[in-house]
């Protein structure tokens, strides 16, 4: 295995883009993954590194996206940091053993957010403009959602949307929050979605996760939702090696998810 940090200057910030390539691999389907964090800062060794080991284990090479986060940087930057590096797979697929149309985003938290975005918001005027990208460009074959901040319009974490719009929740207008909440812009072009969560998240409660799914629903989209009954906000793996010690972060129940996301990207043919 090599692992190799990338880093790329977007605008007036630099990003940082980690590879997991398994020696000599060729065509390989790839993640590109999105810490959490609360868009504030990033959950980067339990969200991270070890995702990244655990889908190269399951024959997928990895890449960890450290992307900009903080007050300074509202929406759209942290889709644009994550289209770049998309489009910068795409366009260097044969050096990294992976297939061009076989990468999915994966994201946790707010990370989570922004792998839906990239699936649901790629077509932003403002992204396709700044990157000089043609539409769809920027779109992954589908994305994985861990426990993720979805909606301003239900029960959420609110400082994430906060940190997106530079607003306190309450200045942030209802066009913002529509705009923002990723239910609302689910259309035909939207990638699929393998959505999981637990019932128990106090954080980031499982309602956003379910309107997302109904919205996909509705208009007949591809989505897998996935929902354990046990485990607090940030489970990560929900093993032993992302539990830092804390014993609510170890549940057996969730532990299959990764298994189960590979399996679902298996099933779907080239986006």
């Amino acid at each position: 295995m090599k692992i190799q940090t990338l880093v790329f200057n977007v605008g007036d910030h630099e990003i940082n883009l980690i590879s997991y390539i398994e020696d000599g691999s060729k065509d390989r389907d790839s993640v590109l993954i999105f810490p959490g964090g609360g868009y504030e800062h990033l959950s980067t060794e339990r969200e991270g590194d070890a995702v990244a080991r655990a889908y190269l284990d399951e024959g997928l090479n990895a890449f960890v996206l450290h992307y900009a986060v903080g007050g300074k940087y509202t929406y759209p930057s942290h889709l644009i940091d994550a289209s770049f590096a998309l489009c910068y797979l795409k366009d260097n697929a044969e050096k990294y053993g992976i297939k061009k149309d076989r990468i999915f985003t994966v994201g946790f938290s707010a990370g989570g957010h922004l792998a839906g975005s990239s699936a649901i918001l790629h077509n932003d005027t403002e992204v396709l403009s700044y990157l000089g990208i043609e539409k769809g460009y920027n779109r992954p074959c589908g994305a994985i959602l861990a426990y993720p901040v979805v909606s301003a319009l239900v029960p959420t974490h609110e400082h994430s949307f906060e940190m997106l719009s530079g607003k306190s929740f309450s200045d942030i207008s209802e066009e913002e929050k529509l705009s923002l909440s990723l239910e609302k812009n689910v259309d035909r072009d939207s990638a699929p979605l393998f959505i999981w969560h637990t019932s128990e998240d106090p954080t980031v409660p499982m309602i956003g996760s379910l309107r997302l799914a109904e919205a996909y629903y509705t208009i007949g989209r591809h989505v897998a939702l996935h929902v354990y009954p046990y485990g607090s906000h940030g489970i990560a793996l929900a093993n032993e090696e992302t539990s830092l010690g804390n014993p609510d972060w170890i549940q057996p129940l969730a532990q299959g998810w990764v298994k189960d996301s590979v399996e679902w990207m298996k099933s779907l043919k080239s986006y």
